[in-house]
């Protein structure tokens, strides 16, 4: 689960991570007493508004109505409802968005820290992630942060420092200093970064996060070590642990239809294809997706409809995958271990009915307990559905309804 900004700089602090002050606006009314809070607390009233959506490159993004970018200095607390109107509410596109982008429904006010002081701020990278290779988990760093931090990993990966962490033994001080020596750094800022490490796997690990990205980790003019981004994705299998964590989902920032299939219980994953798949298992699904793929054609989506393929359930699944109007077939390939394909098989003539008939073709392979059974009542059922009995059948049959 990915969460906003505001809510990983929670999530920090309450470890112990030192972040960049802020306060959350979501209404423009609201603006300028969030801006004179944030003041009366930094002292400051220079203010960097940022939009809150689920997508990084936001400083260079830029908002479709005003032209405003996803990132910008207020200079003067006078400046800062200008900037909140030029960003707040619009759709603001990265490179990691798609061309209509994400609407801004929440800008964070966020201190200036690039203060004037006795050095040059410095920005750095940091994130903590899960090598699955390995089973260690990993610090990755570099002294090059910000935001042309991609080209850094692409020309200058020699600027790239890896950490491993062994989980048995967990993060150990001399790995902190070595990061904070790796990093250039010394004096109250080495000691500040170890500290600041050392929390930071912390939080990682305390919130079973699967991701902590903190680009940049900045040691200010006075040697201070804060996080002033912080991109955070959330373990869902450890959110039953986590209440507050889970009520921290936005699902304005997710796929409707994938909001949708979640709240009936199916794992739907959109695709950029042609054939919508409804399988019963993770590994049969990439296998189907597979043999799509060697067709010709390309998979809609992933949909795993789980070992209770009832006419409902079977129901709801076509209608979420005929929701995407890229699909031109659905591929439906069930194994009937616990679940019997004559029932599965009832399952999908019955939605089929409830449905009407479908606007694209229907390919249906049930393998397993009561194939043969299952078999005759898809044929016998007199509505226009493909019935095979092969995976290659399925793959020849997905070519020619797509030709």
């Amino acid at each position: 689960m990915n969460i906003h900004e505001y809510q990983g700089k929670s999530i920090l602090s309450s470890f112990g991570v030192a972040v960049q002050r802020g306060v959350v606006v979501d209404n423009s009314a609201d603006t300028m007493a969030k801006a004179k809070q944030l003041q009366e607390e930094t002292g400051s009233d220079w203010i960097v508004v940022k939009a809150q959506i689920h997508a990084g490159g936001r400083g260079k993004g830029t908002v479709t109505e005003t032209g405003s970018h996803g990132v910008v200095l207020a200079k003067g607390i006078d400046h800062v409802q200008e900037k909140v109107d030029g960003i707040l509410g619009g759709h603001l596109v990265t490179a990691q968005t798609s061309a209509t982008g994400k609407k801004v429904n929440k800008v964070l006010l966020a201190e200036d820290v690039y203060y004037p002081g006795d050095s040059e701020p410095s920005e750095f990278y940091m994130s903590v992630l899960l090598d699955r290779g390995k089973g260690r988990n990993i610090i990755m760093y570099s002294p090059e942060g910000g935001m042309n931090i991609e080209e850094v990993a692409e020309k200058t990966p020699h600027l790239i420092f890896k950490e491993e962490i062994d989980p048995k033994v967990g993060i150990q001080g001399f790995q902190c200093r070595k990061v904070a020596f790796n990093l250039g750094l010394e004096g109250k800022a080495f000691k500040e970064m170890t500290r600041f490490v050392y929390a930071l796997y912390k939080a990682y690990e305390g919130c079973d996060a699967s991701l902590f990205e903190i680009n940049p980790v900045l040691k200010t003019s006075d040697d201070r070590i804060i996080a002033v981004d912080a991109k955070v994705t959330l373990d869902n299998n450890s959110l039953f642990r986590h209440a507050d964590y889970a009520e921290m989902r936005d699902t304005s920032e997710e796929d409707p239809i994938e909001v949708e299939a979640g709240e009936a219980g199916l794992n739907y994953v959109k695709l950029d294809g042609n054939v919508g798949c409804m399988v019963n298992g993770a590994g049969l699904a990439m296998a189907t997706m597979d043999i799509i793929k060697l067709s010709g054609g390309e998979p809609a989506n992933f949909l795993d409809v789980g070992g209770t393929a009832d006419a409902k359930r079977v129901e709801t699944a076509f209608r979420i995958i005929l929701k995407d109007p890229s699909v031109k077939a659905i591929l439906v390939n069930i194994f009937g271990g616990i679940v019997r394909c004559d029932r599965v098989a009832q399952g999908i003539v019955d939605a089929y009915r409830n449905i009407g008939e479908l606007p694209v073709p229907l390919i249906v392979r049930l393998q397993g307990t009561n194939a043969e059974e299952a078999k005759q009542l898809i044929d016998n059922s007199g509505l226009q559905v493909h019935s095979v009995v092969l995976l290659q059948e399925a793959a020849d049959k997905v070519k020619e309804v797509l030709n």
